[in-house]
């Protein structure tokens, strides 16, 4: 499928709210490997630089279906976005967000407001605190989008009536997952998320795994079996991960040298910071620095 994009202009005394959805942008893209992201296609009110990040004035679902990325908002430290990731965007919150530069991504994206969708976004289960919704590769979702993307392109007479029909299904398919994933969440993926968390908002730091599982009422044991079951890694491997990110980071968008970077990720040295970047990541730390 090519890239599609669509922004819609409503002038602030014309946009009316009281409507139940209304569509702002919409669009889908594949964003490749080892380019900058956003690319220019964007207009001023959506387009952002990573160093400021950028405030929305509506509701956005961004949905990641192919690559890995980091996301960022006010309270939040940087999160890994997967594939099969929602992220839902509040009015008015910093943030931002790319792809991984050795992976780039798979994005479908909608933007819009109105009373119903403010009413359902004001519930519960959906928590401006917590964006990052795991939805999965949910075939009903994706031709929901897919379908709201034919229906804008295509433009006939009825086409905003559509439009707005299928996002408020598209926002109903997105609440039956939030509400269904907080039932089936088992006590075993609680923890491992609590532990996640903590690895994410710690992960400069040396992390004492056996005290992490007595602060959370596990054996070491068992959360080491448990980790590996529901993540598919270990909980140092895991920690790992998130350090060489972090340092991939700092690579691109500092002035700091290789040896500082190291330091500033937790590792013993810089020739160590190196062989494991390399082992892990299949380059050199100062070939990825001499190509940024």
């Amino acid at each position: 499928m090519k890239t599609f994009r669509r922004y819609f202009k409503f002038s602030d005394d014309k946009l009316d709210n009281s409507l139940s959805v209304v569509i702002h942008t919409l669009g889908y893209h594949i964003h490749p490997a080892n380019t900058s992201y956003p690319d220019a296609g964007h207009p001023e009110s959506h387009y952002f630089d990573w160093e400021k990040g950028r405030r929305l004035k509506e509701y956005q679902i961004l949905y990641i279906c192919k690559g890995e990325g980091i996301f960022e908002a006010t309270g939040m430290p940087p999160q890994l976005i997967e594939a099969g990731t929602v992220i839902l965007l509040y009015p008015g919150i910093w943030h931002r967000y790319k792809p991984m530069l050795q992976s780039g991504w798979e994005e479908y994206w909608v933007g819009f407001s109105g009373s119903f969708a403010k009413h359902l976004l004001e519930q519960e289960c959906f928590n401006p605190q917590n964006p990052i919704i795991k939805v999965g590769f949910n075939s009903e979702f994706l031709a929901t989008f897919e379908r709201l993307l034919d229906v804008v392109e295509i433009r006939d007479e009825s086409y905003q009536k559509l439009a707005s029909f299928l996002l408020i299904q598209l926002l109903g398919i997105l609440y039956s997952s939030v509400l269904l994933s907080n039932q089936k969440f088992s006590r075993k993926e609680k923890v491992v998320g609590d532990i996640k968390k903590e690895i994410n908002d710690s992960w400069q730091k040396d992390i004492d795994f056996e005290q992490l599982a007595n602060k959370n009422g596990v054996s070491y044991a068992w959360l080491r079996k448990t980790f590996k079951e529901v993540t598919g890694t270990s909980l140092n491997q895991y920690h790992l991960s998130i350090k060489l990110r972090n340092a991939e980071q700092l690579i691109y968008e500092s002035d700091s040298t290789l040896s500082e970077i190291a330091y500033t990720c937790g590792f013993e040295s810089v020739q160590y910071f190196s062989r494991i970047y390399k082992s892990k990541m299949n380059i050199n730390p100062s070939d990825l620095r001499k190509g940024s």
